[in-house]
């Protein structure tokens, strides 16, 4: 068969037609690294929202007085998965979910916020940079933190959780470029997140009496988890530097 002045065998599959524009600006758009681009400017985005927004000011200014009960709660624990997921500190919503709830309302919202939080990250990165990224997982070190993610995904999480030290927004993006599961990374994190959590809540909680014991108590053991965390930083780093 002779198709354009060519000589084709009329066995040879039908050429494929060029794609239009339409076509070429949706596949470029969907490119793995136009997601991650997307998700870039996502997270600045809602960053720079949270920065000018100030929400960690309910700590002074204390809750609008028209919600209150339950609905305060949820409330409070949706706002503050969107500020966790929008890179704002944990301490400070932990401090604040204890100045307005009580310790154990308190308890109840920051824990809530913090899965919603992680979630939110977990799916976006997931979707958005699992594809850019997983392919510069080449080194030693990201080979093995990838490995023992997507091996041993909730042992590993709820380590994280229960001793501070590595940013909870970093945690996130690694679990979501890992091949771990959404369902034992949300339990994990639910899990391993109570006790430092519930400090800082207590903490904010008993605020206005800072000699009282649970204050105390709650501040001591803040001390006392980050102060573990630098010694397992430090020995890990020595670890390395001998390999």
């Amino acid at each position: 068969m002779i198709t354009g002045g060519r000589l084709r065998s009329p066995h040879a599959p039908p050429a494929t037609p060029p794609l239009g524009l339409p076509a070429r600006t949706a596949r470029v758009l969907l490119s793995p690294w136009s997601r991650l681009v997307l998700l870039v400017v996502l997270v600045g985005c809602a960053a720079t929202a949270v920065a000018l927004l100030e929400p960690h000011r309910f700590l002074t200014a204390g809750w609008p007085p028209r919600i209150s009960g339950g609905g305060a709660v949820v409330l409070f624990a949706a706002a503050y998965g969107l500020c966790t997921a929008a890179l704002l500190p944990r301490p400070v919503l932990n401090l604040a979910g204890g100045a307005l709830f009580g310790s154990q309302f308190g308890l109840v919202a920051t824990i809530a916020g913090t899965v919603i939080g992680a979630g939110i990250a977990f799916v976006l990165g997931r979707a958005l940079g699992q594809d850019a990224l997983r392919p510069l997982l080449r080194g030693r070190w990201l080979s093995a933190a990838d490995r023992q993610l997507s091996d041993h995904g909730f042992r590993s999480v709820l380590a994280v959780r229960l001793f501070p030290g590595v940013p909870f927004a970093a945690a996130n993006y690694c679990a979501a470029v890992s091949r771990m599961r959404l369902l034992p990374f949300l339990l994990a994190t639910g899990l391993g997140s109570i006790p430092n959590t519930a400090a800082y809540v207590i903490a904010g909680s008993s605020a206005a009496a800072p000699t009282s014991p649970a204050f105390l108590i709650a501040m001591g053991f803040i001390a006392l988890s980050g102060l573990t965390a630098l010694a397992v930083a430090w020995r890990k780093r020595g670890r390395l530097r001998s390999a």
